[in-house]
C-alpha cells in the first residue's frame, strides 16, 4: 500500500510537467491568443478523456508516431538555429564563450559538480522504478521486445544533444528568460524564427510528446492505486467497482496535478528531479529484497521509505538545504542534491528500525510457518 501511494505521489510532478508542457505549447504556438492556464485546463481535460478511452494500446500507437515527429523535428532544428543565427555548432559555442563563458561550466556553488552528480545518480536509481516502466514492461508481448527497447532507449537519450544546442542559442539570441521562464525558450526561438506553419508542426510534435508519457503515468497510478490500495481495503471488490474507482483516481489525480500546474512555479527540470527523489525512496528496499536472505524487514522498509519522503516533501516545501541547519556546511556537501541525503537517510533508519524490530519479524514468520504446517 505505501508502495503504491509514493508510486503515485511521485508521478504527480512528472505529470505537471506534462501539462504545463501542454500549456506553454499552446500558449505559446498560438502566439498568446490562449493564456497557459487555459491551456493547461484543456489539455488535463483532453488527457483525461485520452487515458478513458484508449488505454495502453491507444498510448502505444500514438508513441509511434510521437517519436517519429519529435525525431525530424529535434534532429532539424538541432542543427538549422546553430546554423541560422551562427553558421554552425562550433561558431554558436564561440560565441557562447566569449559572451557568456558561465553558461558552458557548471556552477561553483548551488548547481554545481556535486549537485550534478548526486542528480544523475538520483536518476539511474529512480529511472526503473518508476511505476509507468513496469506497467509498460508488463504490457509488451515479449523478451525480444523488451531487449529491442533496452538498446534503443539509450540512442534516444542523444536527442538531448540538439536540444542543448537550441538552449544555448537561446542563451545568446532571447537574453532575460530565467527560472521557469527558461522552459519557453525552444518555441520563443521558433516563433522569432519560422513561419506559423512550422511552428504547427513543432507544437504538434510537443503535444504529443505531453500526451503519451501522461496518459500512461495517469494509469499506471490508477491500476496502482487500485490493486494494492482499494483492493486490500476493500477485498470483495467487483471488477465493475474497480473500473469505477479507477476511473475516479484518474480524475483525481489529474485535478490535484492541474492545480499544482496552475499554482506552482517550479521549472520543469526541476519538477523533474523532485520525482526522481521521491520514487528513488524506494530503491534500498528493491535492492534489499533481491538476496535470498533479505537483511531488513517490512517494518525497516516502511520506516526507511516514509523517513525518505518526509524529507524531500519539507525539503521542497520549506526549500531547506542542509546548511539551513548547519551553517559552516561547505558547499561540496551542501549542494549534494536533497533526493540522495533523503536516501542515505532512509538506509540509516531501514537498518536500525529493521534491526530493532528483528525479535517481532522473527516471531511473525514462526507464526505462519505453524500455521502452514497446521
Amino acid at each position: 500500500m505505501i508502495v503504491a501511494v509514493l508510486g503515485s505521489l511521485a508521478l504527480v510532478p512528472y505529470i505537471v510537467i506534462q501539462l504545463k508542457g501542454l500549456g506553454i505549447i499552446v500558449s505559446e504556438a498560438s502566439y498568446g491568443a490562449i493564456s497557459p492556464v487555459a491551456a493547461s485546463v484543456i489539455g488535463a481535460v483532453v488527457v483525461t478523456t485520452y487515458v478513458m478511452i484508449s488505454g495502453i494500446h491507444g498510448s502505444a500507437w500514438t508513441a509511434i508516431l510521437k517519436d517519429f515527429m519529435i525525431l525530424v523535428v529535434v534532429i532539424f532544428l538541432g542543427i538549422y538555429i546553430p546554423v541560422h543565427y551562427f553558421g554552425g555548432i562550433q561558431p554558436m559555442f564561440e560565441t557562447v564563450q566569449a559572451a557568456k563563458p558561465e553558461m558552458l561550466v557548471l556552477a561553483d556553488q548551488g548547481l554545481s559538480q556535486s549537485w550534478f552528480m548526486s542528480t544523475v545518480l538520483l536518476n539511474a536509481l529512480g529511472f526503473y522504478l518508476l511505476p509507468q516502466t513496469f506497467m509498460v514492461v508488463l504490457s509488451s508481448n515479449g523478451e525480444r521486445t523488451l531487449r529491442k527497447n533496452a538498446i534503443a532507449l539509450p540512442l534516444y537519450t542523444l536527442l538531448l544533444l540538439f536540444v542543448f544546442f537550441i538552449g544555448f542559442t537561446a542563451i545568446m539570441e532571447i537574453p532575460g528568460l530565467q527560472g521557469a521562464d527558461g522552459d519557453l525558450s525552444l518555441l520563443r526561438l521558433a516563433i522569432q524564427t519560422f513561419d506559423p506553419w512550422v511552428i504547427g508542426i513543432i507544437g504538434a510534435a510537443g503535444l504529443l510528446t505531453a500526451l503519451v508519457p501522461a496518459s500512461v503515468m495517469l494509469m499506471a497510478a490508477s491500476v496502482g492505486l487500485t490493486n494494492s490500495f482499494f483492493k486490500v481495503l476493500v477485498p470483495a471488490a467487483t471488477e465493475t467497482l474497480q473500473l469505477i474507482v479507477s476511473r475516479i483516481i484518474i480524475i483525481g489525480i489529474s485535478i490535484i496535478a492541474l492545480i499544482v500546474t496552475v499554482t506552482g512555479g517550479e521549472a520543469l527540470a526541476i519538477l523533474n528531479i523532485m520525482s526522481y527523489s521521491l520514487i528513488t525512496q524506494l530503491a534500498p528496499s528493491l535492492f534489499c529484497s533481491l538476496p535470498k536472505n533479505n537483511i531488513i524487514n517490512k517494518f525497516g522498509a516502511m520506516a526507511g521509505i516514509l523517513a525518505g519522503v518526509l524529507i524531500v516533501l519539507y525539503a521542497t516545501i520549506a526549500d531547506v538545504k542542509v546548511s539551513t541547519f548547519l551553517p559552516n556546511t561547505p558547499h561540496v556537501i551542501n549542494d549534494i542534491s536533497t533526493g540522495v541525503i533523503a536516501l542515505l537517510i532512509n538506509i540509516l533508519v531501514t537498518f536500525i528500525v529493521s534491526a530493532l524490530t528483528k525479535h517481532i519479524s522473527t516471531q511473525h514468520t514462526e507464526m505462519n510457518d505453524l500455521d502452514k504446517i497446521s
